[in-house]
């Protein structure tokens, strides 16, 4: 059995449901109720509380970890369901980190993932580590907006980096937590091209077949928006990438090629998958 944290979010249905076509037994897990493939147990649980996680854990062989934003903040202990999951028999973690991790080692927030990382390196367990860079999901911010007002609002129009179709992540981490050939990886995920905020509004409008406005968001106007959903030192992380990525964060990464035996989708082709969410 495969525990999925994380499990009704943009890479968690996807992994999901990559698992179970496979044929294997799948837990799923998110903090409330919620919907989920047919013959795929469902467990309400909260990562912030990890003894939680135990009864969840009976049995598993393999957990995906992925973090809610306040597991990030300062305070938390994430590394206590590292312990938590070896004490209960888990063989194998997929840790869902962040590129950020390499290319900008002293922020905040990757400070205290790349201390996560060392803490399943030296657990003894099966491991491997994926670290996307920027979500095409992302984009979903957007769908209020698009849906009512045709409109796009983010900051740094012209500043692309390659976003990283949350499908791809899901289908990386589905090989990784059932191929012993990935034990040990460490995977920098990235799309296959650089795209622009501005640039992925265009995809969206031809998706759409109909005009879309950009309107370009100040720093703090897109930190106050942020700030909604994540502690306020991952958005000045994110939006110092994004603002001035650097050579490390706009480089096309082999990875998802090397794992998947294909290259990485393209934004249109996630937005072609999605366009229902902005119409």
């Amino acid at each position: 059995m495969i525990v999925v944290t994380g499990a009704t979010g943009n890479v968690g249905r996807p992994l999901t449901r990559v698992l179970t076509e496979a044929g294997e037994q799948v837990t799923a897990v998110s903090r409330h109720a919620a919907a989920v493939p047919d013959g795929v147990r469902h467990a309400a649980a909260d990562l912030a509380e990890p003894a939680g996680l135990t009864p969840v854990l009976d049995g598993a062989k393999a957990l995906f970890l992925l973090l809610s934003g306040d597991l990030h903040a300062p305070g938390a202990r994430p590394a206590d369901i590292v312990g938590l999951a070896k004490a209960s028999g888990v063989r194998r973690i997929v840790l869902l980190s962040s590129q950020g991790v390499a290319t900008r080692p002293l922020g905040p927030s990757r400070v205290a993932m790349r201390a996560l990382e060392d803490v399943l390196r030296e657990s003894g367990l099966e491991w491997a580590v994926l670290r996307p860079g920027g979500f095409a999901s992302n984009a979903l911010a957007w769908a209020e907006s698009l849906r009512t007002r045709r409109v796009v609002a983010a900051p740094f129009g012209d500043v692309g980096v390659p976003v990283i179709d949350p499908a791809d992540i899901a289908e990386v981490a589905a090989a990784c937590l059932v191929d012993d050939r990935h034990t040990g990886g460490v995977y920098e995920l990235t799309g296959p091209e650089v795209i622009t905020p501005r640039q992925q509004a265009q995809a969206t409008a031809a998706a759409l077949d109909s005009p879309v406005r950009f309107h370009e968001l100040t720093r703090d106007e897109a930190k106050a928006a942020m700030t909604q959903l994540v502690p306020a030192e991952l958005a000045d992380d994110t939006l110092d990438i994004i603002a001035a990525p650097n050579p490390a964060e706009l480089r096309i990464s082999p990875d998802v090629a090397r794992v998947l035996g294909r290259a990485p989708r393209p934004f249109n082709d996630w937005v072609a998958r999605n366009i229902a969410a902005f119409r």
